[in-house]
């Protein structure tokens, strides 16, 4: 049964508001997991991991694969709840073919979160699935798999990209070597399972390891028929989120008390409400702080797994030195604090049981230790003794049951400063009197001469970007439109580009149509060789051939070529062929 399936202990999780994941989940869907995970658990724990994701700003992406790519989504930006919603879509979408190669499934993730394009405050991360070995067929030998696996290890190495790695050891056969090597030697993490009932549990764990947050086990409870009572304790106002997520094969019907006692509509703009076969979710924007009252019915004798899951608005800052550079036996103070939303944070609660260390990392020998600080709602404080003439990395570490947070490391450095290479002055000699009449002479022709070949190359300039702007198309496009809910296709349409001078917007060849306006930033503009070269700078996600076709930066379409563009604000398609 799926409640037994998705059953784990209840806990919570903290994560920082300042740190956004970058992910892609790179499942197996060979065959063989028809028998290992019969009930498609691997897709529920994805869809929960996207539930756990923040409700703004983080990224995930998703690869299925066999020996080859099946499915393949791009990093989308959740913004909302809809792109929640698109991300399980496609999930519940994936289908399952014959062979198994595990580099396929690495190498597509690095590329899709080298195309995807990195951000400030964003952290990557693969997660990586398989339940065997590899399984190639006769046109790929082991030797090439290895050398596409190898590269793409030591590209996600050299990026700084863990790879948490779950294997699914249901027949026992599972190579735990490939899988460990390539968690190890890429910062991650790797898990193994006999029974895909751990999968979400597992997930859940990676999350929490990735974004160094806490796992509280608490209990779960049995469904007697009638509502039962769960209290979820909102400990401060530096919870930006809470969620929760009630696990269950059966329907499940929940109830909502805010501290005061009033119960709560679900969904409103503060709640909000979603649900899948597996699971219910319910997350609380910025919930105030107090005992909430969760009622929960189930089914009687049906087991329900509850997820609390914080998300806290809260940073370590540490106070700047009065100098970087110090000699050994040098005391150095150390104050930090804790900080939401810019400013210090006074909440007595929050320093209660906190712990608080100095993470010091000699640069010299490259070893780490930790000193404990002092923690209270004054702030963070301590001292540390400099013991050797090295460079040093010093960083304040805070913790208590719930979260850990690390403030950003600072550098000392206990060693002399080298003197610095003296800077000669110009030499000068009897020859400036020279030099000097020489240059009055020549002076003004130069001037003459800079500014004839200044205007000579603005009109050159001017005509090359006319000719550009003005240059013809070749060719037709033709553009099907396809609903995504009902399956519906419209009539291929022929649209001749000889009518367009420089540049055409897809949105110009759906006719301006407004419930297509973000096709406004898909522009196709004459290439060589009567090709055409499209550039997308709308959010749409663009395939070829089931693949990313990322045209950022322009991507050249010659005869025949056929993409399909996912469009965001509307659950349609646009087919787009290119024929001469």
């Amino acid at each position: 049964m799926l409640a037994l399936v998705l059953a784990f202990p209840l806990y919570t999780l903290a994560a920082g508001s300042d740190t956004k994941i970058d992910a892609v989940l790179s499942v197996d869907v060979s065959t063989s997991m028809n028998e290992s995970d019969v009930n498609k658990v691997s897709n529920e724990a994805m869809k929960m991991f996207i539930d756990m994701a923040s409700v703004q700003g983080d990224k995930i992406g998703v690869v299925a694969y066999t020996d080859q790519i099946l499915r393949e989504k791009a990093l989308l930006k959740i913004g909302s709840a809809a792109d929640k919603q698109s991300l399980k879509t496609f999930i519940d979408q994936l289908t399952r073919g014959p062979y198994t190669d595990i580099a396929v499934g690495v190498n597509e993730a690095v590329k899709i979160l080298e195309s995807g394009g990195s951000e400030p405050g964003h952290v990557p991360l693969i997660v990586l699935m398989t339940d065997g070995n590899n399984s190639l067929n006769a046109g790929k030998s082991q030797q090439q798999s290895d050398q596409v696996l190898n590269e793409a290890v030591k590209k996600a190495k050299d990026k700084g990209i863990p790879i948490y790695t779950i294997g699914l050891n249901a027949d026992g056969t599972l190579n735990k070597d490939v899988l460990e090597r390539i968690s190890t030697e890429t910062g991650g993490k790797l898990f193994i399972t006999s029974t895909a009932d751990k999968l979400p549990q597992i997930l859940s764990e990676i999350y929490a390891s990735h974004l160094k947050l806490k796992v509280v086990p608490l209990t779960g409870i049995t469904a007697n028929g009638q509502f039962q009572d769960v209290t979820i304790n909102i400990p401060n106002a530096s919870v930006l989120e809470a969620n929760i997520s009630m696990m269950s094969s059966k329907p499940v019907e929940a109830k909502l008390f805010n501290p005061a006692g009033q119960q709560q509509t679900i969904p409103s703009d503060k709640i909000i409400y979603t649900a899948s076969s597996a699971y219910t979710l319910i997350k609380l924007i910025s919930p105030v702080q107090g005992d909430w009252k969760l009622q929960i019915k189930g089914v009687p004798k049906e087991k329900i797994d509850i997820n609390l899951i914080y998300n806290y608005d809260v940073q370590v800052s540490m106070e700047v030195l009065s100098s970087n550079s110090y000699k050994p036996g040098d005391t150095v103070p150390i104050k930090a604090f804790l900080e939401s939303n810019g400013a210090k944070i006074t909440d007595a609660d929050l320093y209660k049981n906190l712990k608080a260390a100095l993470v010091v990392t000699d640069l010299d020998t490259k070893k780490t230790s930790e000193t404990p600080l002092t923690a209270s709602v004054q702030g963070i404080e301590g001292t540390f003794k400099i013991a050797e003439a090295h460079d040093y990395e010093i960083k304040v570490k805070a913790e208590d049951a719930s979260f850990v947070r690390e403030s950003q490391p600072v550098t000392v450095s206990a060693k002399k400063a080298g003197a610095s290479t003296p800077v000669s002055p110009p030499t000068t000699g009897s020859n400036e009197a020279t030099a000097g009449s020489t240059s009055a002479l020549v002076g003004p022709i130069a001037w003459i001469v800079g500014i004839l070949l200044v205007l000579i190359a603005a009109v050159l300039f001017a005509l090359s970007r006319w000719k550009k702007a003005n240059k013809g198309f070749y060719g037709q496009m033709v553009v099907e439109i396809k609903d995504e809910d009902t399956g519906e296709r419209t009539t291929p349409q022929y649209r001749k580009l000889n009518a367009f001078k420089g540049k055409v917007e897809l949105h110009q060849l759906l006719q301006l149509a407004p419930e297509f306006a973000e096709t406004k930033q898909i522009v196709f503009k004459p290439g060589p060789g009567d090709t055409v070269v499209l550039y997308n700078q709308s959010g749409c996600v663009i395939e070829k051939g089931g693949r990313l076709f990322d045209a950022v930066n322009g991507k050249e379409l010659k005869n025949n070529d056929r993409i399909k563009i996912l469009l965001q604000n509307i659950n349609k398609s646009i087919t787009v062929e290119f024929i001469k």
